[in-house]
């Protein structure tokens, strides 16, 4: 099979290379999977426990090298690699803890004797993930399907091939069987035909939306249970009484973390009119205040992004906005995979800036003349992954809850994932939900169990 490289987006160094699998390769995965599904199915849910604990444990043991890994394979901060490995970590823990609850039989009283719902694993789920978040998109899938008893075959994007390997490693060392978690290096063509295969019983996807279109109608042709976690063009809504003074720090980060590489980043900055000017002043200065460099340095907050094609594609997005009446306040320079930390005003419904994903470090500012107005712009979106608000008046925020009509609301605070909540988005952003208790749901197979012992002879 061909071979292709990893390489370092901020040196442009060659990493390593690696040879994708072979059909034949890919079906001894498969089989081992198959053949592993019914032991780690059986084994106690307290063992199941302690091995995903262990994973969280080496995590932390291992936090420098799969740092510096992660941070040279795909741009990172090397200060936010470290915290991406720390939540890694806490959902292995989370799940450790809460499992054994999460999937107790839940009785249900009926003129039965006895019935509850059994919540069984469903067998081999396929794991399809992407680079921006290569460890934690991960974790947060693998840590519950595995404690929940499924095994587990991971096709991670080809940049942090590292990155996957060293996933498994961790899982191995932890004691799981062989057959448990194990990654595949392969193509687009490879993965359909994983998702048609009977041994794989679902897929969970995070990528694009045409990667979800593509994996959504291979999957229902074949009948299989997907989770679909998908891009973002979340809103961030700025009201007229804002506490700016202490929150614009919260708006940048929602916006620049990861280098602007994240789909849960706030993109469209949805600004009253009455206090427009000052939001543009405040951003603009902590934005000239980030320190922009080499991704191993610890003082680096941005640097490149994973590769230059997306800086190339944030540019003509960027360009063909500008073009279309927006205005530039700064930024907008590139240089092979580096795109400065740029603000684009006066950007209005019709402009990419508005209606596509942007996956960068460009923040979109768009005036509201009233609050209504800024909720009917944030709900005007393809996506649905998440929406904030900033406001001091926090009763008329919550009335306005049930206008939004993505996965997530966050007032005063940027959308971020946590290991207690359920994740996930609406309409084009995607369907099921990870983490949290529905996060372990999505791939067992709620079972009704009905039991009569009242038997007339």
């Amino acid at each position: 099979m061909a071979d292709y490289s990893t390489s370092n987006p901020y040196t442009g160094e060659t990493l390593c290379t690696y040879e994708r699998f072979s059909p034949e390769s890919i079906d001894q995965c498969i089989q081992r999977a198959a053949a592993t599904n019914p032991v780690w199915s059986s084994t106690e849910l307290a063992h199941r426990c302690r091995l995903i604990r262990k994973v969280g444990t080496l995590l932390l043991d291992r936090m420098e090298a799969l740092s510096q890994l992660m941070t040279a394979e795909m741009g990172k901060p090397i200060s936010q690699s470290r915290s991406e490995i720390e939540k890694c970590a806490w959902v292995c823990d989370f799940y450790a803890e809460n499992a054994p609850h999460f999937l107790s039989d839940a009785l249900i009283e009926t003129e039965a004797s006895e019935s509850f719902i059994s919540y069984d694993p469903l067998g081999t789920v396929l794991a399809i993930m992407p680079w921006n978040f290569p460890f934690w998109q991960v974790l947060r899938f693998a840590a519950p399907t595995l404690t929940a008893g499924n095994t587990v075959l991971l096709k991670h994007a080809e940049n942090v091939s590292g990155c996957a390997l060293e996933i498994e490693k961790l899982f191995l060392d932890a004691g799981y069987p062989k057959g448990c978690f194990q990654v595949v290096l392969a193509n687009h063509e490879a993965v359909g035909n994983m998702i048609g295969h009977e041994v794989v019983k679902a897929v969970s996807l995070t990528g694009s939306e045409k990667a979800g279109r593509a994996i959504a109608e291979t999957a229902g042709k074949n009948l299989k249970k997907t989770v679909l976690e998908l891009g973002g063009n979340n809103a961030c809504v700025v009201w007229e009484d804002a506490d700016l003074e202490n929150m614009i720090a919260i708006m940048l980060k929602a916006r620049m973390q990861n280098n602007g590489q994240s789909c849960i980043a706030a993109k469209r900055f949805i600004v009253l009119e009455s206090i427009y000017e000052e939001f543009l002043n405040r951003f603009s200065e902590h934005l000239s205040e980030l320190k922009v460099g080499d991704p191993m340095k610890e003082e680096t907050e941005i640097s490149v992004m994973a590769r230059t094609d997306l800086a190339e594609e944030l540019k003509n997005q960027v360009q063909k906005s500008l073009e279309m009446g927006a205005k530039l306040l700064v930024g907008n320079n590139q240089k092979g995979a580096y795109y400065e930390p740029t603000i684009v005003n006066d950007v209005s419904s019709n402009m990419p800036l508005f209606r596509e994903e942007t996956f960068g470090p460009v923040a979109a500012v768009i005036k509201a003349g009233s609050r209504q107005e800024s909720i009917d712009l944030a709900a005007d979106s393809e996506f649905g992954l998440g929406t904030m608000i900033f406001t001091q008046d926090i009763e008329a925020a919550r009335k306005v809850v049930s206008q939004i009509p993505d996965g997530a609301l966050f007032i005063n605070e940027m959308v971020q994932s946590n290991p207690r909540l359920p994740f996930g988005g609406t309409k084009n952003s995607g369907y099921g939900r990870e983490l949290s208790k529905e996060g372990m749901m999505e791939f067992v197979n709620i079972k009704t169990v009905f039991i009569n012992d009242k038997i007339t002879k």
